[in-house]
């Protein structure tokens, strides 16, 4: 199988990366630099380092211009458009392979990275756009590891793979097939391996064009100052002032304890670092190429010893002889670089260079300065461990394995042990960064304890202290990725991932976002979410949109526009009772709300049946406050077809008759109609009798002229006293008739149901029952005094008969105290018509 990134270097890094890459399956597939075989475990399965580095030194025109337009400001600080960038990756990946679309989130944060460098640039390394782009930078590191740790679902289908793996297991005389068994049948080590490959191709992408930038000191020559000096000796036959190594072969500065000339030491000390750094990297052929070029190729052969020997003539059957690979004496080279890792004397990169290669840790993690190096360096260990292991348990060792000491091949390192070596670590460094959000996710991915990682979610939510917001964005991202592989995770803190994301969104004004990652939660709380959410939208012209994006997500619409509006007319909730204090009736910002929440349950005609029954409650409340304009406010907002609407719905599906509910909630509505008309009524007839024409004034000892203005004057006001007259008695007829209509309601009385067949509301019915205790007599006191007013005594006394009639019951709404004062007031009348010479009904007298 050919590799599946040809650029990608074959480094010691990934020591036994090579054998990993013949697996013994049958199929073979064609590879590009972006799509990954499936049995070519050992590739990076990361986006291609190599391909990211070669746009790192400039930008295209879209990135430049956004660019521009970021440095206008001198520190812009956040990447936000990245939360609706995720989302519509996230919606077009819904349904397709997981693995698109965590490449697509990696695309997404190394764009914006690399649009904030040119920021950082300009703002400096201190700003809030540094802060930002570091997080994007690591969080685009995060989901490089988990595509590579997940790709192939090691994870999830581990127990079965490992059933394939032990079957292919067969007796070998090649260090190359041995190993490449082991990474077949072991997860651990290749999930290991995956890990050293991620590390490397991050400080891959760091260094750049790495080689290039160091050929201003390379040259063909060895230790060129060093060879002129002795050539300068030779000729003149003088003593050195300084003493120089005599012999120019690679161990004389060791092998004589003499020094180079110091341009050479100079020289010696940048190469071993950029060595170093290039191996830390993955790149060991980049590594020797850079050592032919200064002069070193005995130091490139040194670099070569790590390949697994492998002699195909052994197995192929073949006449004509094969090429061998690797080196047969590889267990004397290893012995040698363990003990130049050990030596004192020599440079500390040089000897961690040997030390990589050796699985020498001590001598390595002495140039490591920061986490990722100190991952690396005790990942890359333990593999060689592992190897070195299984080599030995094959027989397939050489004896120089026995040269390495004995807690080198004794030690049992696993990938739990290498993070508590972390934690104990001695370098401030190294400490602080281990508790860094990103490196703290990254080890529970490396770990796959998904519920240690919840965990550390929980107390990050609880902290006082708020996430970055980009962070959040990460850990939805993450939980719903972890969701769609259908693994088990700690259901309540995925829950409360979400509703911190969602209240981050909500309080950003990301209004087109948040439906999507509601619609993740579970129905009953994205309902309540949701409807939350809707609460706060206070802009007209936004709420269609908003309960089209909840549709489109899939959510109840129906169940939170009913939550909002019940919600909102439940707040500062007062009791349905007479109150004896007098009331504020004048509409308060809080009435204006509920007034404003029914339109969320007038966008979709199917809605009409619950809009009725939300505004009948709204009105029941302010109605017992006497709230009548706010409660006429409401009624307005109920469209006029509701009623027809209803009844259509239903025929419409068959329906013979509407559900009792939808019936009761129609004629409450009617109810409330009549009452609100009785009460206008009222208004427009005391409005009308407090305005009566006033009686001009006589002028003393008046002029024939004043005499003539003065009979004009009373002519019209005469005139107006009779349009006025008319006028009052139209209206006292009108509200005669309006409150009748509320006293003698048909069908069984004012806010009484005809249904009796609907589910019970409790509340419901208490409140209606209350409605009539407050306003019939309310109603019948305000009849009372319009006809007393209107001198219609006896018309008020026939209020009596119908109050006390068996029929409507309407005395059993009074209170006793109601009925004293409704007497008293009768009594009055009933005065009034004796002062007529009338009987107290208002009957003749009989002589």
């Amino acid at each position: 199988v050919t590799p599946a990134r040809s650029l990608l270097r074959n480094t010691p890094a990934s020591l036994y990366r090579q054998a990993g890459r013949t697996h013994t399956h049958t199929h073979t597939h064609t590879h590009t630099h972006t799509n990954l075989d499936d049995s070519d475990w050992t590739n990076s399965m990361y986006t291609s380092p190599v391909s990211g580095m070669e746009n790192t030194s400039f930008f295209t025109d879209d990135i430049t211009n956004l660019s521009s337009a970021l440095l206008k400001e001198d520190d812009p600080g956040e990447a936000g458009d990245l939360f609706p960038e995720f989302l519509g990756s996230f919606l077009k990946h819904s349904s397709s392979a997981v693995f698109e679309l965590l490449e697509e989130y990696q695309a997404l944060c190394q764009d914006k990275v690399d649009v904030l460098q040119s920021v950082v640039l300009r703002a400096g390394q201190n700003s809030k756009t540094a802060g930002v782009r570091w997080l994007l930078l690591q969080e685009n590191c995060t989901w490089r590891l988990i595509t590579s740790l997940y790709r192939y679902l090691d994870r999830v289908q581990l127990a079965m793979e490992d059933d394939i793996m032990t079957d292919m297991v067969v007796p070998s005389e090649s260090e190359k097939v041995v190993v490449e068994q082991l990474f077949q049948r072991d997860a651990i080590i290749r999930q290991s391996q995956l890990v050293v490959d991620w590390l490397e191709s991050i400080a891959k992408d760091q260094i750049g064009d790495f080689s290039d930038n160091i050929e201003y000191y390379a040259k063909n020559v060895c230790w060129e100052n060093t060879l002129h000096a002795l050539k300068l000796r030779r000729k003149s036959g003088a003593a050195f002032t300084v003493p120089l190594v005599t012999e120019l072969d690679p161990d004389a500065p060791l092998r004589q304890q003499r020094p180079l000339a110091d341009l050479d030491r100079e020289d010696d000390v940048r190469l071993l670092k950029n060595l170093f750094t290039l191996i830390r990297a993955g790149m060991t052929e980049e590594a020797q190429r850079l050592c032919k070029r200064c002069g070193q190729a005995w130091r490139a052969a040194t670099l070569e010893g790590w390949k697994l020997y492998h002699d195909p003539n052994m197995t192929s059957g073949s006449i004509e002889l094969q090429p061998v690979e690797g080196n047969p004496q590889r267990g004397i080279w290893k012995a040698c670089c363990w003990r130049m890792a050990e030596e004192e004397q020599l440079n500390r990169y040089e000897r961690a260079i040997y030390a990589s290669l050796s699985g020498n840790l001590k001598p390595l993690l002495a140039v490591c300065e920061s986490w990722e190096d100190c991952v690396w360096a005790h990942f890359r260990v333990m593999v060689d461990s592992l190897v070195e292991k299984d080599l030995m348990s094959s027989g397939m060792a050489h004896q120089e394995v026995e040269t390495l000491p004995r807690e080198y091949l004794e030690a049992n390192w696993t990938m739990e042990k290498v993070f508590e070596e972390l934690q104990a670590s001695e370098t401030k460094r190294v400490l602080e960064e281990t508790r860094e959000h990103y490196h703290v996710i990254q080890k529970f991915v490396i770990l796959g304890d998904l519920d240690g990682l919840l965990e550390e979610f929980s107390d990050w939510l609880t902290a006082s202290k708020p996430l970055p917001s980009h962070l959040l964005r990460f850990m939805t991202h993450l939980v719903l990725f972890f969701r769609s592989l259908g693994l088990a995770l700690k259901e309540e803190v995925c829950v409360d991932v979400l509703k911190a994301y969602v209240s981050l969104l909500i309080r950003d004004q990301q209004t087109e976002l948040v439906a999507s990652y509601v619609s993740q939660l579970p129905a009953e709380l994205a309902t309540a979410q949701y409807a939350a959410f809707l609460e706060t939208v206070n802009q007209p012209e936004l709420r269609p949109r908003c309960l089209q994006l909840a549709t489109d997500a899939g959510l109840d619409v129906a169940a939170i526009t009913k939550l909002v509006v019940e919600t909102v007319r439940e707040r500062d909730e007062t009791e349905f009772t007479h109150h004896s204090q007098t009331l504020e009736t004048a509409t308060t910002k809080e009435d204006l709300r509920k007034i404003d929440v029914i339109d969320w349950l007038l966008f979709d005609p199917a809605h009409r049946a619950e809009s009725l029954k939300q505004s009948n409650a709204i009105m029941r409340k302010f109605l017992a406050l006497q709230k009548h304009d706010a409660a006429k406010a409401v009624f307005s907002k109920v469209p006029e077809d509701s009623m027809r609407e209803i009844y259509c719905q239903w025929t419409g599906v068959g329906q013979t008759t509407a559900p009792a509910e939808d019936e009761n909630a129609i004629r409450e509505h009617l109810c409330i109609r009549a009452y609100l008309e009785a009460h206008e009524a009222f208004t427009d007839w005391f409005s009308h009798s407090s305005s009566a024409p006033q009686k001009p004034a006589p002028a003393p000892e008046a002029k024939f002229t004043e005499r003539v203005a003065n009979e004009m004057r009373e002519k019209e006001y005469e005139s107006s006293l009779a349009a006025w007259s008319a006028r009052l008695d139209v209206l006292t007829e009108d509200v005669k008739e309006r409150i009748y209509n509320v006293l003698l309601f048909v069908d069984g009385g004012w806010m009484i149901d005809n249904r009796q067949d609907s589910e019970q509301d409790s509340e419901r019915s208490h409140q209606m029952a209350a409605l009539r205790s407050l306003c019939l007599p309310r109603l019948s006191f305000l009849l009372l005094s319009v006809l007393q007013n209107s001198s219609r005594h006896q018309e008020a006394l026939r209020l009596a008969d119908i109050i006390s009639s068996d029929q409507h019951r309407l005395y059993q709404v009074f209170s006793k105290e109601e009925l004293r004062r409704f007497l008293q007031k009768l009594r009055e009348s009933s005065l009034a018509l004796l002062d007529r010479g009338v009987d107290p009904l208002g009957y003749e007298l009989q002589p």
